[in-house]
């Protein structure tokens, strides 16, 4: 394992220091509007509000080392959102979008072989064609030329790790994290200090499950009255395949094996320009089984009869992970705060039927930029821009989540072979009749509580990897180019080393061994008893044990900036 180290207390924001009032005070930078966060949401604010009023002054925050680093996605990408933001982008020689959708297959995988589901009984938003197969790292970019081209300035490389308040309690800006902390929580001899960005407004764009978005949940009670968050562990390899075995612009979707009926996902094959296919499998995070082990799955999927074809001959050339929210609609909080709000998967704008989000995103950050820039030409600043959160609803987000709201929670109380024939059917209704025989279903349990004891399960036998379809995790971070500073404070913070020796290992069995995709987590022998350690130098930034920990013991918070994955074009 890479960086191996015994659980500990993390820090958080200035990671707490004793002597906190000695240190240099900030220096700080003034802008219109501050975005955190270089994905499709944030880059699209950033755009718009430069395309509505090109007088703003606009600054886009990335942890990322670079814009599109820490992106991964399918992807298959409806162009609507680009459409509204970009109208002429087909005419820009350098855009991403290279392989239109040709072709669309839904599979249901038994042991032995396939069954594929007739198009026509698909309901018409599962429908691909006019969609584009891409990389949405290289779409964020793109977006950050444009973003550049109209006078944003974009900073990669800096983690926002503080949200910063007025006196009257609204949001003013956010800080980035001090560099060149030492492991102790001192301050080393390259130490340097964070700096303070101030804005008008501030838009939340992290992506899912981020660290600021939590903490402005938490504060401002964005949760009240909505459903609980639901999550989902989404696994993705980029393949060099065989000529003969690619079929540029073929869309392929499954579910079933290897999963049991009673755990719910399912995976996607996209086959792109250039010989690349993209294969990615998705694990919800409501599984009940601690030794259910999501990457493990992934690896057995691809050894399937109808998959293996595909890869026989080729070459993997990437892996990664991330968290993908699943709530959708009912589930999605109170988008405005006192001096911004949230946008993008921030908020939990996934389809998840449609395993697309990106397109909401874009659109949340265009329906967030207007909003804002009518408010600062009203003479407005760190208010609560309320009209983003009565917007979204009736906007073109609101109508794409609402028909699929039952998907989920079917999906979870009825299995996969019954829940997906009646979330079929409820789409249907929705699309045909606008209304649901089911009302609007909630989701129940939150990922962690779904979790059950070990006792109550039986242990997965997995086989072990071939190295040639099938792969351990190790050799698959390191194709992640991930890597992180060993001279640190670890960024996953256990709160109670305790709880995790008495719960997680001694009731759960441990999970989080199985349920990271990296191989962060491990359980050793140390003097005769079991020591949690944490590899934090593999971490991919996925989120999962922040979500799926039964005791919501571990805290994931950024690391120090530009660290983590370097995904080339996931």
């Amino acid at each position: 394992m890479l960086g191996t180290e015994p659980a500990e207390n993390g820090k958080t924001g200035e990671h707490e220091m004793t002597e906190r009032q000695e240190l240099p005070e900030r220096e700080s930078m003034e802008f219109d509007v501050v975005i955190v966060g270089a994905g499709p949401a944030g880059l699209a604010a950033a755009i718009r509000l430069k395309q509505v009023n090109p007088e703003l002054s606009v600054v886009v925050l990335e942890k990322g080392a670079e814009v599109g680093a820490h992106i991964l996605s399918g992807a298959v990408v409806d162009p609507i959102g680009i459409d509204r933001l970009l109208p002429d982008w087909r005419n820009d020689a350098d855009h991403p979008f290279k392989t239109e959708v040709t072709d669309d297959h839904f599979l249901f995988l038994v042991p032995a072989g396939s069954i594929r589901l007739p198009n026509f009984l698909m309901p018409p938003l599962m429908n691909n064609h006019g969609n584009y197969i891409v990389s949405l790292g290289l779409v964020c970019r793109w977006l950050a030329t444009h973003a550049e081209a109209l006078g944003v300035e974009i900073y990669p490389g800096f983690a926002a790790t503080e949200v910063l308040y007025n006196d009257e309690g609204a949001v003013i800006g956010v800080a980035t994290g001090d560099m060149g902390i030492e492991r102790s929580g001192e301050p080393g001899p390259n130490f340097a200090r964070g700096m303070a960005l101030l804005g008008k407004y501030t838009l939340i764009g992290e992506g899912v499950r981020g660290s600021l978005a939590k903490q402005l949940i938490a504060k401002f009670d964005l949760s009240k009255d909505r459903d609980v968050q639901k999550f989902g562990i989404g696994l993705k390899e980029l393949w060099e395949v065989k000529p003969e075995n690619h079929r540029p612009g073929l869309v392929q979707h499954s579910f079933g094996w290897p999963l049991g009926m009673k755990t719910g996902g399912g995976s996607f094959l996209y086959h792109l320009e250039d010989n690349l296919v993209a294969v990615g499998f998705v694990v919800h995070l409501n599984y009940k089984n601690p030794y259910l082990y999501p990457f493990e799955e992934f690896q057995r999927f691809k050894t399937h009869p109808a998959i293996r074809g595909t890869f026989e001959g080729g070459k993997r050339l990437s892996y990664g992970a991330r968290a993908i929210t699943e709530g959708g609609y009912q589930s999605v909080p109170k988008l405005s705060f006192p001096g911004g709000a949230l946008i993008g998967c921030s908020a939990g704008f996934v389809n998840v039927p449609r395993i697309k989000g990106s397109h909401n995103a874009v659109l949340s950050g265009i329906l967030a930029a207007e909003k804002l820039a009518e408010a600062i030409a009203s003479g407005r600043a760190n208010d609560e821009p309320i009209e983003i959160e009565r917007g979204w609803r009736d906007s073109a987000i609101g109508q794409d989540l609402k028909k699929v709201r039952n998907v989920k929670p079917l999906w979870s109380r009825f299995g996969t072979a019954i829940g997906v024939a009646l979330g079929g059917l409820d789409m249907w209704t929705n699309t045909l009749f606008g209304l649901s025989f089911f009302g609007t279903l909630k989701h129940g349990k939150t990922d962690a509580q779904s979790l059950e004891p070990a006792d109550k399960h039986q242990k997965i036998d997995y086989p072990k990897p071939d190295g040639v379809l099938t792969f351990d995790r190790l050799s698959s971070v390191f194709l992640s180019n991930t890597n992180h500073e060993e001279d640190q404070p670890i960024h996953l913070q256990v709160k109670d080393p305790e709880l995790q020796k008495r719960s997680e290992y001694d009731v759960y069995a441990g999970p989080s061994t199985r349920y990271c995709p990296a191989g962060v987590y491990e359980w050793v022998e140390k003097d005769g008893q079991p020591t949690f350690v944490i590899n934090a130098q593999n971490c991919v930034h996925c989120k999962t044990c922040d979500i799926k920990d039964p005791n919501q013991n571990i805290n994931w918070v950024p690391p120090q900036g530009g660290e983590g994955p370097v995904y080339p074009n996931m």
